[in-house]
């Protein structure tokens, strides 16, 4: 347990440090533009590869992405119910909400979580492959197919290949092919990148407290719409994925822990970058990427510290 708490420590005092540096002035908001994506395209893809490239495959599609992809069409199903059944939204509003509540932010902070508090980054790859594979482009149909929602037309070419230029996807599934093939990279091949790869964690910690020194008060809305998928992102999620581990797979003790873990992770800004750029329900996207990350670390210290 100590060792867990301890890793969380790490992480929390990085981001804090971003934080304060955010609220001091050292960097300024406009810098975590720059830090979140030196860590998206560079230093990230460059850690999910070296994971993914050197473990065994059955420790990346293990029972965390079971857990996760049960947990996750729980939580759609009921947001889908209540917001398109009872409360009548649209189907792009719909759709929004659907991703608020259940697509994590597996690349910002479910790295720097897999990686120093399980001590396995590539547990996170799949979730990582799910999420722009298959539940982004899904997403992106059926927005792109509301004329009452954002109104605007992508072609099925763009909406195929949107997830070949995800450089987080791309790494994955070099990474899963060398693992497969069994390839074993040389050494000054994999020195720069490991380099390279060493980066992302600081990067994307720093990046994510520098974002929460900014102003959020007049960014967050506690409408239904979000009460509900903040409730079923940081609460409900991780509920789920703790009892279909421990009463259907039969886990115990620190087996629990990453499944449970993961699924607390907090909903990925990706969402309010898709909010905006299909113009439907920015508010909503926006409040529960602020809500939820700002729930989620003492969550996640709390499970790390019952499960551990």
């Amino acid at each position: 347990m100590s060792a867990v708490i301890g890793a969380f420590a790490a992480l929390v005092a990085v981001a804090v440090l971003g934080y304060v540096v955010g609220l001091f002035g050292v960097l300024r908001s406009e810098d975590e533009l720059v830090l979140s994506r030196l860590a998206f395209f560079v230093a990230t893809p460059a850690l999910l590869f070296t994971t993914v490239a050197r473990a065994e495959l059955k420790s990346i599609f293990s029972v965390v992405l079971v857990t996760n992809l049960v947990s996750l069409f729980v939580v759609q199903a009921v947001f889908l119910l209540v917001a398109a059944v009872i409360w009548r939204r649209s189907r792009s509003q719909a759709t929004i909400g659907v991703l608020a509540s259940s697509y994590v932010n597996a690349g910002n902070l479910g790295v720097p979580v897999a990686a120093y508090v399980l001590g396995n980054g590539a547990l996170v790859a799949p979730i990582v492959l799910f999420q722009v594979l298959i539940m982004a482009p899904i997403a992106f149909a059926v927005l792109d197919g509301d004329r009452q929602g954002s109104g605007r037309r992508v072609s099925v070419k763009t909406i195929v290949t949107r997830p070949l230029r995800n450089p987080l996807t791309v790494a994955s599934l070099l990474g899963l092919l060398v693992s497969l093939l069994g390839v074993r990279l040389p050494a000054p091949v994999m020195r720069p990148i490991d380099l390279i790869a060493a980066a992302a964690v600081p990067v994307a910690l720093i990046a994510y407290g520098l974002s929460l020194s900014a102003g959020t008060k007049d960014s967050i809305t506690l409408r239904r719409d979000v009460v509900l998928a903040v409730a079923l992102k940081t609460f409900a999620q991780p509920l789920l994925a703790y009892t279909i581990a421990r009463w259907l797979l039969d886990l115990h003790g620190p087996a629990l822990l990453a499944p449970t873990l993961l699924a607390a992770l907090p909903t990925a800004q990706n969402v309010y970058v898709y909010a905006v750029h299909y113009r439907s329900s920015r508010t909503l996207a926006r409040s529960a990427v602020l809500l939820s990350t700002l729930l989620s670390i003492p969550i996640m210290i709390l499970i790390a510290g019952l499960l551990t």
